[in-house]
């Protein structure tokens, strides 16, 4: 089994910058696709960007342009660079191992996320 742990979550003002760290352990990271999810007070889940083995990229309408997705497969890491933040961003970040790139479709059991706070 795969553990998870996310990690850079703050709280930040609009149009501000952070930068989200994922490290797994546990089972081979050799996985296709990893993603980053975010979930709202009051909302469901939803998948913000994923990144394939071989590092093409999806991204939610909402952060395209203004979020990057990396991986570094030596480090078993997963990164979520969120720049131009808003309000509307706010959200517990999560990440994990996904079937397919672009529906949500979560592998092993959740981490315990990282809050990121924008203010207004």
């Amino acid at each position: 089994q795969v553990q998870l742990v996310e990690s850079g979550g703050d709280l930040v003002q609009a149009g501000g910058s952070l930068r989200l760290s994922c490290a797994a352990s546990g089972s081979s990271f050799s996985i296709n696709v990893m993603g980053w999810y975010r979930q709202a007070p009051g909302k469901q889940r939803e998948l913000v960007a994923t990144i394939t083995s071989g590092s093409s990229t999806n991204y939610a309408a909402s952060v395209k342009g203004r979020f990057t997705i990396s991986r570094d497969t030596t480090e078993n890491t997963v990164y979520l660079q969120m720049n131009r933040l808003k309000p509307e961003d706010t959200a517990v970040y999560y990440c994990n191992a996904n079937l397919g790139i672009a529906t949500i479709r979560p592998i092993y059991s959740w981490g315990q996320g990282t809050q990121v706070t924008v203010s207004s």
